[in-house]
């Protein structure tokens, strides 16, 4: 199956001469960056002091997939955010440089432009904001800022892209610009359920719609999970991690607020059969397993959110609502129209670690 965005010829990655044979390659089919897909808003949201320009999302991009961001020049950022996994990983959590995991799942990249906050507790108000933690974490990049500008005006290649892209060289701020403006095209829709809202009512199987309903009802999934990208955007305690009765401190330990102990943001439905492991630990490895965690009302703590009870459902509509959920990742007609692909094609199955 391909999807929207990527492509199944090798595009090539740009790198430093020392770029690693097994360093994720960049499959990103150009076009794409800048054809919005049916779902999405077709107005991208993007901050007034850094406009959308093709030049500047194609740096990024290059930036994206070079290890010269890397303190050992053996990592990216797409080691943690790999295209073929839904710019996310296949690991619970991505390996740290200090040998051991890193402290959360990689989440997903799709569709961030709409994301009120950045990271899975929300520390970062915009995309530029996060964009340099990765690169100085000493257990994700390991790369003072000061030294990956050096290496960047010290390159044979990239003073002349930034001066393009930016009318000068590079600094903090232009590859804290370039590194979000890239992130910021990297879209998910053209799915079977986008075609279904859009009035293709049979754009969903028999199966699919049964289990949107118990989405919309009995399991009321939709109170989080809602709009175009399907998250509210919010935080909660839904009792992931919790550890005989206590949970992580969560969105707690940035907001101050003892409310906010053990939440976590709600993630995307979209592009979920690309991204298991899911949550932000990356504990559960299939969407029935979710959705069971979810039937069983969560983990109990006391900071659980109101809205988790048990919802009661049967081994038929747990299958019905986990068939739903898949057509969140199936592409629809207008997909096979915008990628080449056949009719009937069908679908597959939360910086590094921190959002």
């Amino acid at each position: 199956m391909r999807f929207v965005l990527l492509s199944t010829i090798f595009m090539g990655a740009w790198a430093s001469s020392a770029r690693l044979e097994d360093l994720p390659p960049d499959t990103i089919v150009t076009e794409a960056l800048w054809e919005v897909p049916s779902g999405l808003p077709a107005e991208v949201p993007a901050p007034e002091g850094n406009p959308f320009v093709r030049e500047r999302v194609e740096l990024g991009r290059r930036l994206f997939f070079d290890p010269i961001l890397s303190r050992d020049r053996d990592r990216s950022c797409a080691t943690c955010h790999q295209p073929e996994f839904g710019f996310a990983t296949n690991e619970a959590r991505p390996p740290s440089l200090k040998g051991g995991k890193l402290e959360r799942n990689a989440p997903s990249l799709f569709n961030r432009a709409f994301g009120k906050t950045q990271m899975w507790d929300g520390r970062f108000a915009s995309l530029e904001e996060q964009a340099l933690k990765p690169i100085a974490h000493e257990e994700e990049m390991g790369l003072p800022i000061e030294e990956a500008i050096t290496r960047l005006k010290e390159d044979t290649e990239y003073p002349a892209l930034f001066e393009e892209a930016f009318g000068q060289g590079p600094d903090d701020e232009t590859l804290a610009k370039g590194l979000a403006s890239f992130v910021r095209r990297l879209f998910y829709g053209n799915t079977a359920m986008d075609d279904f809202r859009s009035g293709k009512v049979f754009a969903l199987t028999t199966q699919e719609r049964a289990g949107m309903w118990i989405f919309q009802s009995k399991a009321n999934c939709w109170r989080c999970h809602h709009g175009f990208n399907f998250t509210d955007e919010a935080f909660h305690n839904t009792g992931v991690g919790v550890v005989d009765g206590t949970s992580e401190s969560g969105r707690m330990k940035y907001s101050n607020d003892v409310a906010d102990r053990g939440a976590f943001k709600t993630p995307s439905l979209r592009a979920l059969l690309m991204t298991p492991p899911y949550f932000h630990d990356g504990s559960v490895n299939t969407l029935r397993e979710v959705v069971e965690f979810y039937n069983r009302g969560g983990e109990a703590n006391e900071n659980l959110d109101p809205q988790m009870k048990p919802l009661e459902l049967n081994e038929k509509e747990i299958d019905l609502l986990v068939a739903f959920l898949g057509s969140l990742s199936r592409h629809g007609r207008s997909a096979e129209v915008h990628s080449g692909e056949s009719e009937g094609s069908g679908g597959s199955g939360d910086s590094g670690g921190e959002d």
